[in-house]
């Protein structure tokens, strides 16, 4: 299968890319560049990909694919709150609109990364994908309204499929500061602290993002009629956790660490437990691997390897919106976020 996957030198694509050229799949990059010039650990391999703004693209572009992975996107609340407006026209508009660009281009799969905040402020029950939506941050409103628009698309030529996946976690080449499970990991081997902003109550699901990266192969491995124009929870059950059990794991994996609530102590109004029986029942070919404590220890021992410091836990590059603002304060990018030299960063 030739599939063009969307946000490829990201931190989900950095390992979904070699999976599926394992699997057998001819893959193409793309991406806008805002993130591609630090690694903090060695990448597993190239991909041939070009520098593009999703907004940018023409439906030529997109022929001869056989699927679209999605993963493009402004990637976290703290980044869609800094302008709800072009996390709008990124996130959402852009979404729909490549949707239908690929539709047009005679691609038949489009594979849609959405995410487990578009539930938003739930409670304590285990939500399936039935339930109601109840985004509380321009990110998540940008990720129902993708998925809303793009469902309208399918056809019998057309099969969308929306992953939503739980808070993702585990090392990369791009690692991130700002995932709960590496940003407690990376508090308590640099500070020996693991430091909670909230009163530690919401839940919160957790996936690791090789696990996220089987799910995207395992439904591309399967009859396109399986999946059509479904959602999927990505995660396991057991990993349904209050942000005071992660910090708790992590407290265990880390020696000599402690838990400090560093916030106002206030509750987190992001809080929901998801369901993730029809990802089993449905894609039985999706396998999760990973478990929190694994993970954990995992981090932790790539930090280790890299000898974090707080220095360099606290550079611009493990933070999403930090970067973000970066190239902004530097004129590098325009306020709408389009490179200054062109549509795209650099090669």
């Amino acid at each position: 299968m030739r599939v063009l996957v969307t946000g490829h030198e990201g931190y989900p694509g950095a390992v979904l890319c070699p999976l599926l050229v394992a699997r057998g799949h001819e893959v193409q990059g793309l991406d806008v560049g805002n993130f591609s010039d630090y690694d903090s650990l060695p990448i597993e391999g190239s991909l041939p990909g070009r520098r593009r703004d999703i907004r940018d693209l023409a439906a030529g572009e997109l022929a001869g694919f056989d699927a679209v992975v999605h993963l493009a996107a402004l990637s976290n609340d703290p980044m869609g709150q800094l302008d709800p407006r072009l996390t709008a026209e990124i996130n959402h508009r852009g979404s729909a609109r490549l949707a239908e660009l690929a539709r047009a281009a005679g691609v038949t799969r489009f594979v849609f990364s959405s995410s487990c905040s578009t539930y938003g402020a739930a409670g304590d029950r285990a939500l399936d994908e039935t339930a109601a939506f109840n985004p509380v941050s321009a990110y998540a409103v940008s990720k129902v309204a993708s998925e809303q628009d793009i469902a309208k698309l399918a056809r019998d030529d057309f099969s969308p499929t929306f992953f939503r996946n739980a808070t993702a976690y585990g090392v990369l080449p791009r690692m991130r500061a700002d995932l709960v499970v590496d940003n407690f990991v990376g508090w308590a081997v640099t500070t020996g602290e693991i430091r909670i902003l909230s009163d530690g109550t919401p839940w919160r699901p957790v996936v690791h993002i090789r696990d996220i990266a089987a799910a995207i192969a395992a439904t591309l491995a399967v009859p396109r009629e399986r999946v059509h124009n479904a959602a999927y929870n990505v995660g396991r059950d057991e990993d349904n956790y209050q942000v005071r059990e992660i910090a708790e794991i992590v407290r265990s994996v880390v020696p000599g660490s402690r838990i400090v609530y560093a916030g106002t102590g206030e509750p987190d109004k992001r809080t929901y437990r998801v369901d993730l029986g029809k990802i089993r029942r449905e894609l039985p070919e999706f396998q999760p691997a990973w478990d929190v404590r694994r993970g954990a220890a995992e981090i932790y021992e790539a930090f280790q390897r890299c000898r974090l410091d707080r220095a360099l836990f606290e550079e611009r590059h493990l933070v999403r919106l930090a970067q973000l603002r970066y190239l902004l304060d530097s004129a590098l990018v325009t306020p709408d976020l389009r490179w200054c030299n062109g549509s795209a960063a650099p090669s």
